[in-house]
């Protein structure tokens, strides 16, 4: 062993400590995603307030090191994310098979999916971030964050970094608060008539979405404008004709009526041909990672030192934890249907599960942290992988079943659901693991570390879910998919969680098995996601541009206000890097704009995380709203005039500060 890799052993890195912060981090983000997630259908990323939290706790400690900083956000971003179950789970109590979340069949779910989202992702890691130029936006604000947070750098930079941070951050917040407050409008949009039928212009006031479109750069910015620009200003005319003719209710209402219906729906179908593509593109560095992984563990038995940044855990572990990990998968399985009125399709359906759970499980991976890598985990549209999953598992369930549907649709939608679950599991972890193995690259982090870490985190994750959500449920309940309540005696029923992503995936589910689905939705999507996935080609062939296909998916199945934001943050970071390449010092000044727009995300995170604290203790929605609707009007002018200020006089002074010795 060499002097300096014995020295980078002897660093501090996976620590007691650092576990013990991280999985404390772990017990308020995990509670305030799910609750978010369930509320409003929104859930927030978790590594970059980890690293935040992280950083100001761990720098009073004379021995701290930045990538022990960086297990501690790696564990609390596992946990957070790892929230993103309640996408699918609450969907078996709205189809009426559960009645409560059971703490052991939930835990097992969530712990399962989680760790093989691990394990999948451990190969992933050589094929998508070490050999690719995927953006990572969270992965490298968080890296921006240990960065100026390491006391051992040059004292300097140090500090004006973390000032530009703060100030994004400030900024951030600030904006945030004044949203809270009904100070400010936190989104703008304005339905409209096109003819016979109608669309909608609109955007989220968010300066963390700015920050995000700054980080994924134009490319990613330009297909996600030609996925809503299709959506809003092709598909939303088309299809509200009829709703339009027949119904007399708020312009507003069917518009977002019939996006969240028929235009996602479409989206998926695009999406689905595009992460299809994309894997086919991306399978050559995934066997390639495969393959490296696996020299690497033989060079590792063999004795040989390989550098402190190329360790994983020996791809034979990855493979038997996987493997091992159908036999508790098949455990669970057998439980479900003992009892059910399907359960002599047991051995053929537990049979069916565990091989689409090993194979499903790894392409959803691929996909999820491919499209991390584009946007970052926070936007990702997970929820639209969802769908996809579903309705491949609900079409094997009807194949193997042949007529059962006909007279046990709620066990089989449940079973679906179950199922599902598990690989939504992978695809929570492997959505958010590779922007930390990201960040990790970016810092000099051991790999086999941070892979114990997350590991650890979705252990904290899996024991802290169940009950939150049984706490949730008892709270305010749920509405089924009949719309009535299910929860709390008395409860109302205006006040239910609506987990809007859960509902969702239980009613396509169901509408498979009762034969209500809209195959010609979905169909017209995959068409034009084949339409956008030629373009791409020629376009590759032709010019040195690209029209990435799952970028354009994601910009039609999500919301406007979402990836219009993304966008002019894209162009916005665009321009400001191009005015830094003409400075004396244009890497210095590049980093200060993303340093900039780290501290936007950073903001914007830490007051969502304290918003849900006080929402969540509260049971109010609007705690914080103490400005009149009446003052709704006057809002919406000045956030848009705060808003650019904002924008204009921080980038404004980065550039000031870009200048300075």
């Amino acid at each position: 062993m060499t002097q300096q890799t014995a020295a980078r052993n002897s660093v501090k890195e996976l620590t007691i400590r650092a576990v013990m912060i991280g999985g404390l981090i772990t017990l308020v983000f995990t509670a305030a995603n799910a609750y978010l997630g369930l509320k409003v259908g929104l859930t927030f990323a978790t590594s970059i307030p980890a690293a935040v939290i992280s950083m100001a706790i761990l720098r009073k400690f004379a021995d701290h090191t930045v990538v022990e900083n960086n297990i501690v956000q790696t564990i609390a971003s596992a946990a957070g994310t790892l929230s993103a179950i309640i996408f699918v789970i609450p969907g078996l109590v709205m189809v009426g098979y559960w009645s409560g979340f059971p703490f052991w069949e939930t835990a097992a779910i969530t712990l399962i999916g989680g760790i093989l989202g691990v394990t999948y992702s451990i190969p992933l890691r050589r094929a998508l971030v070490t050999g690719s130029d995927l953006p990572y936006p969270e992965g490298v604000a968080a890296a921006e964050v240990l960065k100026v947070g390491d006391t051992h750098g040059s004292a300097e930079e140090n500090h004006r970094g973390l000032l530009i941070i703060v100030w994004g951050g400030i900024a951030s917040a600030g904006y945030g608060l004044l949203t809270a407050l009904k100070a400010v409008a936190g989104s703008l949009s304005v339905p409209f008539r096109v003819g016979a039928g109608a669309t909608m212009v609109g955007g989220s006031l968010s300066l963390a979405l700015v920050g995000v479109g700054h980080l994924v750069g134009p490319a990613v910015g330009i297909a996600m404008m030609v996925g809503f620009v299709t959506a809003y200003g092709i598909l939303l005319p088309v299809l509200t004709v009829s709703h339009l003719a027949t119904g007399n209710g708020d312009l507003g209402d069917i518009v977002s009526g019939v996006f969240g219906q028929d235009v996602r729906m479409i989206g998926a179908g695009a999406m689905a041909v595009a992460a299809v593509w994309t894997l086919l593109k991306i399978i050559g560095p995934i066997l390639k990672g495969i393959k490296e992984s696996l020299a690497s563990s033989k060079k590792r038995e063999a004795g040989e030192q390989l550098p402190i940044t190329e360790q994983d855990i020996p791809f034979t572990y990855v493979a038997a934890i996987t493997l091992i990990s159908m036999v508790p998968i098949g455990i669970l399985l057998w439980l479900f249907l003992r009892h059910s009125p399907i359960s002599h399709h047991t051995g053929a359906l537990i049979m069916l599960s565990i091989i689409f759970v090993l194979l499903i499980g790894l392409i959803v991976a691929s996909i999820c942290g491919y499209m991390a890598g584009l946007i970052g985990a926070s936007n990702s549209p997970i929820s639209g992988v969802g769908i996809i999953v579903v309705v491949a598992a609900a079409l094997l369930i009807l194949f193997i079943t042949g007529n059962e549907a006909q007279t046990h649709p709620t066990e089989l939608t449940a079973y679906t659901l179950f199922t599902t679950a598990i690989v939504f599991g992978i695809a929570t972890i492997s959505n958010d693991n590779l922007q930390d193995l990201k960040t990790g690259q970016l810092v000099g982090a051991t790999p086999w570390k941070q892979q114990v870490a997350l590991i650890i985190g979705v252990i904290f994750g899996s024991i802290v879910i169940p009950p939150v959500l049984q706490l949730l449920m008892g709270s305010f309940g749920f509405l089924g998919v009949d719309g009535q309540l299910i929860g709390p005696a008395g409860g109302n029923p205006d006040a239910a969680l609506q987990a809007p992503q859960a509902t969702l995936l239980a009613t396509i589910s169901s509408g498979i098995f009762g034969g209500s689905m809209q195959w010609n939705l979905f169909g017209i999507g995959a068409a034009i996601g084949v339409l956008i996935v030629v373009i791409d080609e020629i376009l590759g062939k032709t010019t040195r541009f690209h029209l990435a296909p799952l970028a354009v998916g994601m910009g039609m199945y999500l919301n406007i206000s979402t990836t219009l934001m993304v966008t002019i943050g894209a162009f916005i970071g665009f321009a400001y890097d191009r005015w830094a390449a003409r400075q004396t010092n244009p890497e210095r000044s590049k980093r200060y704009g993303i340093l900039l727009a780290t501290g936007l995300i950073v903001g914007d995170s830490l007051f969502g995380i304290l918003n849900a604290a006080l929402i969540g203790a509260s049971g109010n929605a609007d705690f914080l709203g103490i400005v009149p609707d009446s003052f709704a009007g006057a809002s919406k002018v000045i956030g848009i005039i705060a808003f650019a200020a904002i924008i204009a006089v921080s980038y404004r002074w980065v550039m000031i500060k870009s200048r300075e010795n």
